[in-house]
């Protein structure tokens, strides 16, 4: 009987979550060309390896390039040489891209949000420079599931980050690869890998609530281990018949 040490049951339970995402909301198609967005935390560069392993190995056929997005405004650092180091290790191209934005210029939205927003933006030009037709992020199971217990909390929506979504109007479609895999797992995979952490001083990374809705998974969790799946599963298994209806 095969035994497995506990660096590789960690390996081949990330890469077997990792396969069941693509494989059952058909991410990867023949001939894609996928940008990563390599922010330099432990989701993106798990989600670098993940898919230049999967290049390598599985059909259908498909390359990567990953792009770091530095926006110039915002006081932190981080570590370009050692992010392309990485990438190139990989056999992934890659592609440091600098933007920035006035936080003045609309005070409806955070400033959080903007720099989000504003990041996205650049991945899109990214893409398009780059002849891609998808961009992939790191967003594994729990910020998904944060995610969706943020925008029932706060939005009054039903609603998440679904693991693939056409943009119409950008011909790109965004695709999340890890959609199932545990951040616990990502964890022990940055251990295993020793990634070097980035330096982060976000003036804005207190107003987030999402650190809140971290705590309410884990104590679900704790109410009923199986509360993620669960969690998961209602998004597809909406009974609008015993929800609320306004006749009029």
């Amino acid at each position: 009987m095969t035994r497995f040490t506990e660096e590789e049951k960690t390996l081949r339970r990330i890469e077997k979550r990792f396969g069941k995402g693509v494989v059952e909301y058909g991410l990867i198609e023949e001939g894609d060309r996928i940008l990563v967005g390599l922010s330099g935390g432990k989701d993106s560069l798990a989600l670098v390896e993940l898919l230049a392993r999967r290049a390598r190995i599985f059909k259908p056929k498909f390359s990567v390039v990953a792009v770091h997005v530095v926006m110039k405004n915002i006081p932190y650092q981080s570590d370009a040489g050692y992010l392309r180091n990485y990438a190139e290790s990989w056999g992934v191209p890659f592609v440091l891209y600098e933007t920035e934005f006035d936080a003045s210029t609309d005070t409806r939205k955070s400033p959080c949000f903007l720099c989000s927003w504003n990041r996205r933006k650049a991945l899109f030009t990214v893409a398009k420079e780059q002849g891609c037709n998808k961009i992939a992020l790191g967003h594994h199971m729990d910020d998904i599931l944060e995610t969706l217990l943020m925008n029932i909390t706060y939005q009054g929506a039903f609603s998440s980050m679904p693991p693939r979504l056409v943009m119409k109007k950008f011909d790109m479609t965004i695709i999340r690869p890890m959609c199932l895999v545990h951040e616990a797992d990502l964890i022990e995979l940055a251990e295993i890998r020793a990634y070097r952490k980035q330096m982060k001083n976000c003036p804005y990374e207190s107003q987030s609530s999402r650190s809140t809705m971290k705590d309410i998974l884990h104590r679900l969790e704790e109410m009923n281990p199986e509360a993620r799946y669960s969690l998961w599963g209602s998004m597809s298994n909406v009974q609008e018949d015993l929800l609320p209806k306004k006749m009029k």
